[in-house]
């Protein structure tokens, strides 16, 4: 006899393929999800199932890729079993944030210390440089790779599991001629960061991985009875170490994930794990979403055919019950500066038939793709967001007060350190570590572990002699802040507050008589106004952004949490801290198409559909890199719910190789090629002698052709 659906909320609503994969038993399930398929859905219904039969929220761990994602399933698990607390039980984060919580209470297992802080992009970037300048390799006669690179070669390297040699000759090969120096940097920047007590966030992958192989991965792995992982497409050899070691026990795994949207290769994911899944995991049960709930009909026949010649997937046609008479549409245009002007008359015109700027968006392969369209906008008084860019904690004025909070919970930091010594007058690279070593901070010296004197910052509050006069007054403030944020005396003993505060300790574990979180930053703000008022312009506008930093913060009681919460799952901008936006504000969505993964409009425009763009030219050197530009170009068209403009400009302006400015021809995208108007609709908006409206070069202009008609 079936079960009620009342009784059921979770199974109401779902197609056959979705309810398959939600009330499949026990051992692993793989879930193909196709793009608009509603695997979000599929995944939240399926946590709310486990409960129902019987599994304790606690035992199942939700493994996603956003903090966000995570708590939008969560949410609507607990909604659906009609329990507020069940899903707010279950272990639910990223692979990093949930690897920060279990070493957190396995710390020992694997030699790290309790108060280890964690580190992001930017500040491993940092020390890079910083070891890279100690070592005269940024004085050399000939380029050496920049701080930026030598990140992402140590992350490639170690998530990929590729030797470093291996990784320079795949996937930086302009640097494989400097592998000594790259090495040197590498093994330098491991110790630097154990002297510290600080992990990167490649450290918290390679450090669960580690837990579990140690003597305690049986119990670890033993604390979840069933492991769920969205977006599977997007893990690395890693991720997939970690998953094998945490399924000792118990085969119940559930991955979600779509090959056809594995674009993430330079960040050392690998669509193999998804591909090779069935193998790495006997007896798998596979599930393949295929009806689209966003796309229309004409779309998904535009985007299967895109996907159809990729050389390995699993096959699946996306298919939708939403028809429209409208098909995708290629714009060809003279030039960039025509492809600007009709890009904004097609947004404008939507505009104004009633379909908001927030349900419009603009995709490009690059970041400076989207720069001449920015210029347009904006005389046109057309407000946009952009994403792909800097991101809000990546702002100079936000780092500055984050190292002053991380100096007070780690105070080993030495990024940290270098980043505030460098604000005062009369403090360089050099000054600045005579200062550090005063105070103790390097721990680990030319490799050799260095006699501990305690916390750096207590001894500040000591004072400090090496300091050159202009900086000791900014220096005498700053001892006032942490003075007072630890309360503590001058002489850094006697406590000054008996306020509860961060219960995690901190410089030192001493967190009893310190002012509470958000206060404490309140008194950095207070220090920090007058430096960055030297330092930056728009200095109300960055304070203002502090403000909000301190808001968040009085949510938090540890500054340990606030800070790697913060660093783990950094909000994308300012308004991410923010209220919600006026009801009447409205902007253009400008996005990298990386970056719009996840997300859908009403209306789509994708920018320079022409080779050498999409695809990217940087990235058509093997049959795996044109592979995942054509998922590239795929994920771009299924973001559009009913409308999709695809433009090309057949000529385009080009600086290269100190050659002088000029300007070529383009060809169309390859994705395209034997697309029939049965699929795409053509427009043309303006006109090339000698050029076709496929952007082919006409045969009296090809050099072919022409040396052809010469031989005849």
């Amino acid at each position: 006899m079936s079960t009620p659906i009342e009784s059921t909320p979770w199974l109401f609503g779902l197609n056959s393929a979705q309810r398959a994969a939600v009330t499949h038993g026990g051992g692993p399930l793989l879930i193909v999800a196709g793009a608009g398929t509603g695997k979000t859905r599929t995944l939240a219904c399926r946590v709310a199932h486990l409960i129902d039969s019987g599994v304790a929220a606690d035992r199942i761990l939700l493994l996603t890729f956003t903090r966000r994602a995570s708590g939008e399933m969560l949410n609507r698990a607990a909604k659906l079993i009609g329990k507020e607390t069940a899903g707010g039980k279950v272990w639910g984060g990223t692979f990093h944030a949930v690897a920060n919580r279990l070493l957190r209470i396995y710390h020992n297992s694997v030699d790290l210390p309790a108060e280890f802080t964690v580190m992001d992009e930017s500040d491993a970037g940092d020390l890079m440089n910083l070891i890279r300048g100690e070592l005269g390799l940024s004085k050399k006669d000939r380029r050496f790779p920049r701080k930026q690179t030598l990140v992402k070669i140590y992350s490639h390297m170690v998530n990929a599991h590729r030797p470093l040699a291996k990784t320079l000759e795949l996937h930086f090969p302009w640097c494989k001629d400097e592998i000594d120096g790259v090495r040197e940097i590498i093994e330098q920047y491991v110790l630097r960061k154990q002297g510290q007590n600080v992990l990167d966030y490649d450290d918290l992958l390679l450090y669960w991985a580690a837990l579990t192989a140690s003597p305690l991965g049986e119990e670890i792995a033993d604390r979840f009875e069933h492991i769920l992982v969205d977006e599977y497409q997007d893990t690395n050899a890693v991720q997939a170490e970690i998953l094998r070691g945490m399924r000792r026990k118990y085969d119940n795994i559930t991955v979600v994930g779509d090959d056809a949207q594995s674009i993430y290769s330079f960040r050392a994911a690998t669509v193999r794990n998804i591909l090779d899944f069935p193998e790495q995991y006997p007896g798998t049960t596979t599930v393949t979403l295929e009806e689209n709930y966003r796309s229309t009909k004409p779309i998904l026949a535009a985007a299967n055919a895109v996907m159809e010649p990729a050389t390995e997937r699993y096959t699946k046609e996306l298919w939708s019950d939403r028809k429209s008479e409208l098909r995708p549409a290629i714009v060809s245009c003279d030039d960039e500066s025509q492809q600007t002007d009709i890009v904004c008359r097609n947004i404008l015109e939507h505009y104004e038939q009633g379909i908001p700027l927030m349900r419009q968006s603009v995709l490009f392969r690059a970041g400076h793709h989207s720069a001449m369209l920015e210029i347009e906008l904006a005389k046109r008084n057309i407000p946009f967001h952009k994403y792909g860019g800097l991101k809000f904690i990546e702002a100079a004025h936000i780092k500055d007060v984050l190292a002053l909070l991380r100096l007070l919970e780690n105070p080993f930091d030495e990024i940290s350190w270098f980043r505030v010594l460098h604000w005062f007058d009369g403090v360089g690279p050099q000054t600045a570590r005579r200062v550090m070593d005063e105070l103790g901070v390097r721990r680990v010296l030319d490799g050799a572990e260095q006699a501990d004197r305690g916390s750096p910052v207590l001894r500040l509050l000591e004072g400090v002699s090496t300091a050159p006069v202009a900086a000791r007054e900014p220096l005498g403030e700053l001892r006032a802040a942490f003075a007072d944020c630890l309360g503590r005396s001058l002489d850094g003993e006697a406590p000054r507050l008996a306020r509860d505060g961060d219960d995690d300790g901190g410089a030192g574990g001493h967190g009893r008589g310190e002012l509470e979180l958000s206060a404490q930053i309140e008194r950095i703000r207070a220090f920090y106004q007058p430096i960055c008022e030297k330092l930056y312009d728009n200095t109300d506008v960055r304070m203002r952004d502090i403000d909000q930093l301190a808001g968040i913060a009085s949510r938090y009681r540890s500054r340990q949490r606030f800070i790697t919460d913060l660093t783990l799952d950094p909000p994308v901008s300012t308004s991410d801290l923010a209220q919600a936006p006026h009801l009447d504000e409205d902007f253009l969505i400008l996005s990298t198409i990386h970056s719009s993964k996840g997300c859908e409009w009403d209306v789509v425009h994708i920018l320079h559909a022409a080779d050498g763009m999409i695809p990217s030219d940087m990235a058509i050197r093997d049959q795996d890199g044109i592979d995942e530009e054509r998922r590239l170009f795929y994920v771009a068209m299924t973001r559009a719910k009913d409308v999709l403009y695809i433009y090309f400009p057949l000529r385009y302006y080009h600086h290269r190789f100190g050659l002088g400015d000029g300007h070529g021809y383009a060809q169309l995208t390859r994705f395209l090629h034997g697309l029939g108007p049965d699929l795409l609709t053509q427009q043309r908006a303006g006109a090339i002698e000698g050029v076709d409206d496929r952007g082919r070069l006409s045969a009296d202009v090809d050099p072919r052709s022409r040396v052809g008609k010469l031989l005849e």
